[in-house]
């Protein structure tokens, strides 16, 4: 059985392969960069140093390769997340969802980026990282907190997600798969 669900995943690749541009931003220290390297197979780790610039990774699931940049959140490197974010499939905020005290630039940083014109539209999701914390803001304190329902003309997602537990991520890859054809 396993021989012919990789025949059917190469036959798809092959002949139905998908493309689609995803960047990744938020404030440092959210875990963006943990997060990726989890995604893209790799094992997390926790003394992961702070990305300098972008980092870029390509993810595959299924038929669809997702070429995801990773944009550094330190203040210096946000003014260049409208340029990564432009002619992208969609767009992932990653938040610390421990760090309650972040929520408020988190927003101000989210809202300034959402207002740029050459973003109009592009799907927004949202993830609330570390949610295999204690301490951690549930998805619905997250939304308002974010203020996410007073942003219109996209389609916004929110999900929790940890990538040191893998929590949610097959359901982050299958949001992304869905957008791949848009």
């Amino acid at each position: 059985m396993a021989f012919f669900t990789w025949l059917w995943d190469w036959l798809l690749w092959m002949f139905w392969a998908t493309e689609m541009d995803v960047t990744i931003v938020g404030l440092q220290n959210a875990g963006k960069t943990s997060l990726l390297r989890v995604l893209a197979g790799g094992e997390f780790t926790i003394d992961s140093v702070p990305t300098i610039a972008f980092n870029k990774k390509e993810v595959k699931k299924g038929h669809v390769s997702i070429k995801c940049w990773d944009i550094g959140g330190q203040p210096r490197f946000r003014s260049m997340w409208e340029r990564y974010c432009r002619d992208v499939n969609a767009i992932i905020f990653v938040v610390d969802a421990a760090d309650k005290d972040a929520v408020p630039v988190a927003k101000e940083e989210l809202h300034a980026l959402l207002e740029k014109d050459t973003l109009a539209s592009i799907p927004l999701l949202v993830l609330g990282n570390k949610s295999d914390l204690r301490e951690k803001m549930s998805v619905d304190e997250l939304i308002e907190g974010l203020e996410l329902k007073k942003v219109v003309g996209r389609e916004i997602s929110c999900y929790g997600v940890s990538a040191k537990a893998e929590t949610n991520l097959e359901a982050v890859l299958q949001w992304l798969v869905a957008r791949s054809g848009k």
